[in-house]
Order: structure tokens, then sequence, then C-alpha cells
């Protein structure tokens, strides 16, 4: 059982784990990764991830508390200039451990550690698979197709309005049409029918 066994200590003294883990961090930021096993790649990973975390802020104290777990100026530098820069949106979660099977002469699990964000064949895997989602998202070109076709849409509305309007308007016109004419001829009927009577009272 290993109850309260936070730290795993590899089977050497703390000078000697610390010199260790210390030189590993290093390989690591200056090679992006490195083969070793399991165990250490764990222990590993809980010891490079604060000092990634730390050179976010580049200031001269984080640089000397960097230093002073790494003990290899490169190192730094290439951490507070080249991966500083690639994991600043990044919250965590730096590393990456891949298993590779077991070591021939004693049996023990390997794997590779590396930098997430400088593994180009699987940035560029997922930048084709974000590409191949069939998730429609609106952008602009999406709307301002879309405000072009309302438009059209409005227009034809209104055509189709003030053609129903045309049509109404003569069709009151042929309707109103014979009615005036009805009018009038009834009209020119009473005339003649007063005219007669005017002409019977006469005689």
């Amino acid at each position: 059982m290993r109850h309260n066994k936070k730290i795993n200590h590899l089977g050497r003294t703390a000078s000697h784990r610390k010199a260790m883990l210390s030189n590993m961090a290093s390989s690591l930021i200056l090679h992006k990764k490195i083969v070793t096993t399991v165990a250490k790649a764990k222990a590993l990973r809980t010891y490079v991830e604060p000092l990634i975390t730390k050179s976010k802020d580049d200031t001269v104290h984080s640089r000397r508390t960097v230093f002073s777990y790494l003990q290899d100026k490169y190192a730094v530098t290439e951490l507070f200039r080249n991966i500083a820069v690639k994991i600043a949106d990044r919250p965590g979660g730096y590393t990456r451990i891949l298993k590779t099977g077991n070591r021939l002469g004693d049996n023990a699990d390997m794997c590779l550690i590396e930098l997430v964000d400088f593994n180009e064949l699987l940035l560029k895997e997922k930048d084709t698979k974000k590409a191949k989602t069939t998730r429609r998202s609106r952008s602009k070109k999406t709307t301002e197709v879309e405000s072009e076709v309302v438009k059209v849409k409005k227009s034809t509305k209104a055509s189709k309005k003030e053609d129903i309007a045309e049509e109404a308007i003569v069709a009151d016109a042929v309707v109103v049409e014979p009615v005036v004419d009805e009018v009038i001829t009834e009209q020119a009927e009473e005339k003649e029918e007063e005219s007669n009577e005017t002409e019977e009272e006469k005689k």
C-alpha cells in the first residue's frame, strides 16, 4: 500500500533525485522531448510544469527562481524566450506522456515525455479535424449573404404588393366603367321621359 506516499523517491537520495530531475527538466526544455521511464516522467512532470508556469511572468525574480531549480542558463533563456511565448494561452498541462513499451534489459515501462505545443504533427491533425467539422458557425460572410437574401426577398415582396395593388386598381376601373355607363343611360332615359311629359302637357 502507498498511503500518504505523494513523492516517488525513485530509489535515490534527496540530493541525487533533485540533480536528476534538474538535468531531465533542462533536457526537456532544450530538446522539447525526451525518452525515459514512466515513473521518472511522472516525477518530472510535477517538477517542470510549475517552472513553465513561472516563465509566463518574465521578471528577474522569476528567472532567478527558475535558475535555482534548473542550474542551466541556456535552458532558462530558452524557457523564457521561446517556450513562454507558445504556452502563453494554455492554462496548465504543458507536457504529454506517450508510453512506448517495455525496455529490453529490465522490462521497465518506457515512455516519451514532450511539450504539447511543440508536437507539430498532432497540431496539424487537430487543425485538419477542426476544418472538417460540419458545425455551421455564423461568420461575417454568411451574415452578409443572409442580409442580401433578406433584402432581395423584401424587394420581391414589395414588387408583388405593388403588382397586386395595380391589378386591384385596374379591376376597380373595369368594374366602375360599366356602372358609369349604366348611370349615364339611366339619366338620358329620365331626361327623355321628362321631355316627353312636357310635350304632352303642352299639347
